[in-house]
């Protein structure tokens, strides 16, 4: 069965994006970059929802060299070609180069990881993760803390209506005194 992982960059305090949207805090360095860089070798699916989606694309990160494309070739990012699905009841069109659920987000996740494939990447924010931990479909978690107090954004985690146990697989020191953590989801 597939892997789902959930990871972003978060300040100390649990934010990925600061108010208003803000990422200018961000540390990029050589090691992120091979770490990504190894990671999108592991993936051929990207699942986010509405908001993520709508952010990335303001990013610049929409169109035939945004990781959901699924053109031949993403040489412009670096990024496999990966199938990238929005999860949205809200969004009425598809993207071009994406697909659109807008029906059950945990029974199309769940059917996701029984199909043969690699590893699928949840992107972004802390609303479809809620779901798809509150429905036990999300195995690994894999945070890059940045070492800021952002005090108020968008939350990694949103409050949960249970407990999820995780074991630590890893953690390190990253360039700029950011801490890589990836546990393993206990099911």
């Amino acid at each position: 069965m597939r892997t789902v992982t959930y990871g972003a960059a978060c300040s100390l305090d649990g934010y990925i994006a600061g108010s208003g949207g803000a990422i200018d805090w961000l540390h990029f360095s050589r090691d992120v970059e091979d770490i990504t860089a190894e990671y999108w070798t592991t993936v051929d699916a990207i699942l986010m929802g509405r908001k993520t989606w709508e952010f990335a694309a303001a990013q610049g990160m929409s169109g035939e060299a945004d990781p959901g494309s699924r053109s031949a070739s993403n040489e412009a990012t670096g990024i496999p070609t990966v199938a990238t699905y929005i999860l949205s009841r809200t969004l009425k069109e598809s993207p071009p180069g994406v697909e659109l659920v807008s029906a059950d987000a945990a029974g199309f996740v769940k059917h996701l990881k029984e199909q043969p494939g690699k590893g699928i990447c949840l992107m972004g924010g802390g609303e479809l993760a809620g779901s798809l931990f509150e429905a036990g479909l999300i195995d690994e978690v894999s945070l890059n803390v940045h070492p800021v107090l952002l005090g108020s954004g968008v939350p990694f985690f949103r409050p949960q209506p249970r407990r999820t146990g995780l074991e630590l697989e890893e953690s390190r020191v990253l360039d700029g005194g950011c801490v890589l953590m990836n546990y393993r989801v206990r099911h």
